[in-house]
């Protein structure tokens, strides 16, 4: 039994829902090998004609467990165990990405880090108004490398250089212009508009919809799956400075880092 998500397919929709609210739904390997098995499954599942994925709590997802990445950094083998987060959380987006069917993130909270990348992974994302995006990776002296491909693909070189290099939030008006959310409610409404939302999906023809969403890659996403590949080694790179260190300590520590100076 799934201890981090609930799954279901019901009627042709399959949802995944994160359920680790009380840590703000932050990613851990657990928590990923729990979404990747049930993404493998709907893979499987030719019944399945779209993918909600929704979350708990008052978070969609903080990102990766900070926790559990300032225990790699004591460990032995820390660059390993870097290097297989990155390996794990790399597959789990290509494997949302690569989803036949109409991929939707409703967003009741919140994204952070690498949830940000997460719902980038989708097609269409559905938000509360009152929700915003951040990229803190650089005040924890880290890098959004992988979610870098795929900010760039939905919202262009221009909003993902602002996102990347400013850290700070991205509130759901602007997250609208940019393109990083499609569909905005009122919290009360937000459950309504994801129904009416996949039953307007549903009206489509399964076989159109999947030769629509080949083209589309097609068209627009050749090189993304082998640029995210390439991005897993800037990833684990970035955690094995002092900066990353100190970074993640700080935040922990809820004090202000204390950056190296370069030579």
């Amino acid at each position: 039994m799934a201890e981090f998500i609930d799954f279901e397919i019901t009627d042709g929709v399959a949802t995944i829902t994160f359920q680790r609210a009380e840590k703000r739904n932050a990613l851990k390997r657990d928590f990923i090998a729990e979404i990747l098995q049930a993404l493998n499954q709907i893979h499987q599942d030719e019944s399945v004609r779209v993918f909600l994925l929704k979350a708990e709590g008052s978070v969609f997802c903080a990102g990766m467990d900070l926790g559990e990445m300032q225990e790699r950094a004591t460990a032995p083998d820390k660059e390993q165990q870097w290097q297989r987060d990155s390996d794990v959380y790399c597959e789990m987006l290509t494997q949302i990405f690569t989803l036949p069917v109409p991929t939707v993130a409703v967003l009741q909270g919140p994204v952070l880090a690498g949830g940000v990348g997460i719902v980038l992974a989708c097609d269409i994302v559905l938000a509360a108004d009152d929700v915003f995006f951040a990229l803190p990776e650089p005040m924890r002296g880290i890098t959004a490398a992988m979610v870098t491909p795929f900010l760039i693909h939905r919202v262009g070189a221009g909003p993902a250089t602002y996102m990347l290099l400013h850290g700070g939030r991205v509130a759901a008006d602007d997250a609208v212009r940019f393109g990083l959310i499609h569909q905005t409610a009122t919290r009360d409404e937000l459950e309504r508009k994801s129904v009416e939302l996949t039953d307007s999906i549903l009206t489509g023809s399964p076989r159109a919809l999947a030769i629509t969403k080949k083209h589309i890659s097609d068209c627009a996403a050749e090189d993304i799956l082998q640029q995210v590949q390439a991005s897993i080694r800037v990833s684990a790179q970035a955690r094995e400075t002092e900066d990353a260190r100190e970074g993640l300590a700080a935040f922990l520590e809820k004090r202000k880092p204390n950056w190296m100076k370069e030579n």
